[in-house]
Order: structure tokens, then sequence, then C-alpha cells
């Protein structure tokens, strides 16, 4: 299962980025094949405690769209969250992800396109996308593609909504789909 689609010879198959990032006044990478890991491994390069921001923006029945962010939480309660999660957060694309770390002001935005966005400490982000295999490149979005929002994944949805105290914000103009 996969969250972004192409089309490929008139048929909608699997877009999986290649490992490739560049570097600007931020990160830019691509997720290959929605890999969770690749998320977590940017959130190790800060320090805690991190706020996860789940921007819901295309529900399907688990909870308002809106921002959901959650309380502090340790290293070892994102990788648990991200292990429990994984399989819907691979493969569904109603949502963005977002991990904060005050004390380093960093950031690492994971999208429905299956890109990763990161700010602040560039360094440390850059040298663990190349300890991945990841090499500098440019990740682009394929013209045409389509998301995958799957009904399978309702129940895994509601779940991820119940595991966290949630607070939540309206979406802003930029969440939109």
């Amino acid at each position: 299962m996969h969250r972004l689609g192409h089309l490929v010879n008139g048929e909608w198959v699997a877009h999986s980025h290649p490992a490739v990032f560049e570097v600007g006044e931020r990160i830019v990478a691509g997720v290959p094949g929605g890999d969770p890991s690749i998320f977590e491994r940017m959130i190790e390069c800060l320090e805690a405690p991190y706020y996860l921001l789940y921007v819901l923006h295309t529900p399907r029945g688990e909870a308002q769209p809106g921002r959901h962010q959650s309380p502090a939480l340790s290293l070892s309660e994102v990788k648990g969250f991200l292990a429990q999660f994984g399989p819907f957060l691979s493969a569904d694309a109603r949502f963005d992800l977002w991990a904060h770390s005050p004390s380093d002001s960093g950031t690492v935005a994971w999208d429905r396109h299956n890109l990763l966005f990161a700010y602040g400490p560039l360094a440390r982000f850059s040298t663990a996308l190349r300890s991945l295999g990841f090499t500098t490149g440019n990740p682009s979005i394929p013209v045409p593609h389509e998301h995958h929002y799957r009904a399978d994944f309702d129940g895994l949805a509601q779940d991820l909504m119940a595991a966290l105290d949630w607070s939540f914000s309206p979406l802003r103009p930029e969440d939109q789909q």
C-alpha cells in the first residue's frame, strides 16, 4: 500500500521518491516508500522534549480536520507512536506529520506527498540522511499524481487520535488540500 501514486503508461502505480535531498534554508528530501523510519531518524537529530503536530486535512470520520498537537513527548514515546502507527502513516495521505524540538528550534515535517522538510540543525540532518544512503538531488512530486485515503485504515486513524491528549486548532490556509 502507498499514499501517493502517479501515472505510468496510463496506469496508476505507487510512487516512491529516490533517496535524495537538497539543502538551502531548509532540507527537502524524498521519503522512499513512505518509510516512517526516515522521519524517526530526523527526529533523533533533535533534543527532547518533542511535540508532534498531526495536521488532519482529509478526515474520514476519525476527528475534525485541524491541527492536533501532542503534549511534550520523550524520544521513546515518539518511537513508540511511530512503531504503533507506522503502517497507517506510510500508506495514507489524509494528514501531514510534524515534529518540533523547542530546545533545538528544530522542526521536521513529513507531508502527504512523502516529502520531508527539516528546519534547524541542517548539518545534523544532512549527516543523518547521508548515513541512510541519501545523496544530493532534487526531490519532486510527480505530475499528475493521486493521494490514497484508505478505508481499511479508518480504525487505526481513530486509534491514533485516541493515543495522545491532542490539543486542537483549526487548519491554516496552507494546510488545506
